[in-house]
């Protein structure tokens, strides 16, 4: 009995083995007819393989390459500059138009709104965390924060969800949208949020900054929990146990760990020029990185305090 249970133990073990074991990166280089080789990062993992759709895999044959051109040409950065100045606009004449009128009633469609966040960042997330951590194991953060990203990250499945969740950002602005129409208060967190994140993500992608995978990774899984609880708001299923506390505190953690990857990222970035090595790590896209995600963190730990503890002190003086 206990030979063939251990016969059944290696057995499976060496099923685990071949559907974890990844598969050296030369045997998945591929050659796009665009005149470049990258890796396609389904082809790594045996077990992943299967998860990816025809589509993913031929994403830059299709219209990936012209995203990429898009984002990487350098006098399009006018479309999100563009972009948030209308928003910034609109924003006091939706508030103004709303001044006197009664709230929509859109809940369904901001049930079905946030499905659909939550869904793109699950998705999003289970495209780019796996390559993420697949890298950390096999690179220092060092080399992590300092090669040259774009033939692994840039191009075909995983460029796709990479150049989605920049492109996302424009369409996050819609948020916006739904808290003005319910009359929700707009504080100042939410629209310098949105601002920045969608002026940051284009620059920092235009850049090739190794760090986005990274951001990227964080703020869809951050992402996909926020839009699922937002999401059983609307639906009213929220479970009693699912407090709001939790949504943030995983975004200071998500600020946390961006300002401690930005600051390591200066510390690459100065001892290479210091000790005269190779780091594609940009000073520019650290600053700006730097004064967002410094910036996130102390806004949300306002928000934080100010809505979990002060309410409650000045509830317990009254009592």
């Amino acid at each position: 009995e206990n030979q063939k249970f251990q016969i059944l133990i290696n057995i499976l073990k060496g099923i685990m083995l071949s559907l974890f074991q990844a598969r050296p990166e030369s045997e998945c280089m591929i050659e796009s007819p665009h005149g470049f080789n990258y890796v396609e990062f389904s082809c790594i993992y045996p077990i992943l393989e299967y998860t990816y759709l025809p589509f993913e895999k031929e994403y830059d044959n299709f219209i990936g390459n012209k995203i990429w051109n898009f984002i990487f040409e350098p006098g399009n950065i006018v479309y999100p500059l563009l972009a948030v100045t209308l928003y910034g606009i609109l924003l006091p004449i939706g508030t103004k138009f709303m001044k006197n009128r009664k709230p929509w009633q859109w809940r369904n469609q901001l049930a079905a709104w946030n499905f659909f966040l939550f869904s793109f960042s699950t998705i999003g997330m289970l495209r780019t965390a796996p390559q993420v951590l697949h890298y950390l194991s096999k690179w220092s953060l060092k080399e992590n924060m300092c090669n040259d990203i774009t033939y692994i990250y840039g191009h075909g499945s995983n460029g796709m969800w990479y150049q989605l969740f920049t492109l996302s950002k424009f369409i996050e602005l819609i948020d916006t949208f739904f808290i003005i129409i319910h009359k929700k208060p707009l504080i100042f967190l939410h629209w310098y949020h949105h601002v920045t994140v969608l002026t940051y993500c284009w620059f920092a992608s235009s850049l090739s900054a190794p760090t986005c995978p990274f951001f990227s990774s964080m703020n869809y899984s951050v992402h996909a929990f926020m839009y699922g609880y937002y999401f059983l708001m609307a639906i009213r299923k929220k479970p009693k146990w699912l407090n709001p506390i939790y949504v943030t505190l995983a975004q200071i953690s998500q600020m946390i760990a961006g300002v401690t990857l930005t600051a390591l990222g200066f510390y690459y970035y100065s001892d290479s020029k210091k000790n005269g090595y190779d780091c594609a790590i940009e000073g520019k896209t650290l600053t700006a990185a730097g004064i967002m995600y410094g910036s996130y963190l102390y806004l949300f730990l306002q928000f934080f305090f100010g809505r979990f503890f002060t309410k409650k002190e000045s509830t317990k003086k009254t009592v």
